[in-house]
């Protein structure tokens, strides 16, 4: 009987899990992981802090008793790997165990990225983990704060500011690029959610680098404070700092020597690593970007699962492909919703269409009369429907909306006439 290694029980690990099973495929498996949590999703993790979920809702597939009852598998946790021997398909653990398998999917997701000049700081807090958002809920609840510094303006830091504002304290969002959410909005959109962002009375220190952050301590040892320094030499003084500066691949198990490694696992259509018999799924790894032709991290939920379902599949020998994504995210907060669907590097014609009676902005980038890229405020309606045509197009595939699908964009709001204009353009 074949003998399976999953190493990293997250999105992708449990849908590797899941497909495995599915095919009928009944070869051993074992499950590695470092905490005893079932697999969560970290966008959910500021949802729990701010008390709009429940603890069990930060696990959509269930309890580790329920997963391994449904799946058949062996759940070694907390345990640490400390390295995968690519070449004989090994896993070694920090206490000195080693066990040899037919095939290894790492799927060990990545972790925050904290710069060396806030790593020295004790009680600073990042969001990434449900650890994370435990120990920033029980902060929160053991005293009132009056000011925050939330270091990231991305996906996670808004949310984060989001629920800080929602607790009564100012909060202060800094980062480095230009503009709020810089690797998935066009500036003319950033500058509308920034405008908002300040008339709710959150200052913004964009385009400026944060050099750095001193922690103050009081007489009993605990850290009453900080003051986080700017590039352009101001400084902010403030009694709670979060950091969302951005995640990293975890890759640190594997040897570069044996598998290849750019920002994450390079893997092909089939989530196949250079290393036979060894499969990579998730943000740990880089799959194929549909705009550019290129493997790039896409760090989304639902990628890791389209992923690891792959994965598992050719693992238990059923041929599956995933031919890639697009860059993409979708996020409500502060009561407004933005979407960014496709690279918003890749330059052409821009369109904006305005529906002031539904209340939403449109912002499309043309280029050789095809989109590359849309950003939606305020109309979540529209998103799927526009994403898929995006995604059939670079495909190659018939790019006509549906009746349905017609009816759906009408509906919410979006003219006929620029239907027609992204049909013709194909």
């Amino acid at each position: 009987m074949e003998h399976f290694a999953i190493v990293g029980f997250g999105c992708a690990g449990y849908h590797a899990l899941r497909a495995i099973r599915e095919t009928g495929c009944e070869a051993e498996i074992d499950i590695y992981s470092d905490t005893d949590l079932p697999p969560y999703n970290p966008m959910l993790t500021t949802y729990y802090v701010a008390g709009r979920l429940p603890y069990e809702g930060l696990f959509p597939f269930g309890t580790l008793k329920e997963i391994g009852k449904q799946y058949h598998a062996v759940f070694r946790t907390e345990t640490c790997v400390k390295k995968v021997d690519a070449a004989r398909k090994a896993v070694m653990t920090e206490d000195g165990k080693e066990m040899l398998y037919d095939k290894i999917l790492i799927s060990t997701g990545a972790s925050a990225f904290v710069p060396p000049s806030f790593s020295g700081l004790k009680d600073a807090h990042c969001m990434r983990t449900v650890e994370d958002a435990v120990k920033l809920r029980e902060k929160l609840e053991l005293r009132p704060y009056k000011d925050a510094v939330v270091v990231g303006a991305s996906m996670v830091g808004i949310k984060v500011a989001e629920l800080l504002n929602r607790r009564g304290i100012h909060v202060t969002l800094a980062d480095m690029a230009p503009h709020i959410f810089a690797l998935a909005a066009y500036p003319e959109v950033s500058e509308m959610i920034e405008e908002r962002l300040i008339k709710l009375g959150i200052d913004t220190a964009f385009g400026q680098a944060i050099t750095g952050a001193e922690e103050h301590v009081d007489e009993d040892g605990r850290v009453a404070g900080y003051t986080v320094s700017l590039g352009g030499g101001s400084r902010i003084e403030t009694e709670l700092l979060v950091l969302n500066i951005g995640t990293r691949a975890s890759t640190g198990i594997l040897d570069g020597a044996q598998i290849r490694i750019d920002r994450g696992v390079v893997v092909n259509e089939r989530m196949e690593t250079s290393a036979p018999g060894v499969y990579a799924a998730g943000d740990c790894c880089q799959g194929n970007n549909l705009q550019s032709g290129q493997t790039q991290i896409i760090g989304l939920w639902a990628n890791a699962g389209v992923q690891g379902r792959v994965a598992g599949r050719n693992m238990a020998g059923s041929a599956d492909e995933a031919d890639g994504n697009i860059l993409h995210n979708i996020t409500h907060f502060l009561d407004m919703d933005f979407i960014g669907l496709g690279d918003n590097r890749l330059t052409g014609e821009t369109y904006v269409y305005v529906n002031r009676e539904k209340g939403f902005y449109l912002q499309a980038v043309i280029r050789d009369g095809k989109p590359v890229g849309f950003n939606i405020l305020d109309n979540y309606g529209i998103s799927g429907i526009l994403k898929a045509h995006l995604i059939r197009m670079l495909r190659g595939e018939p790019c006509r909306f549906t009746p349905q699908q017609r009816g759906q964009l009408l509906r919410y709001g979006l003219e006929r006439q620029f239907m027609d204009y992204l049909e013709a353009a194909i």
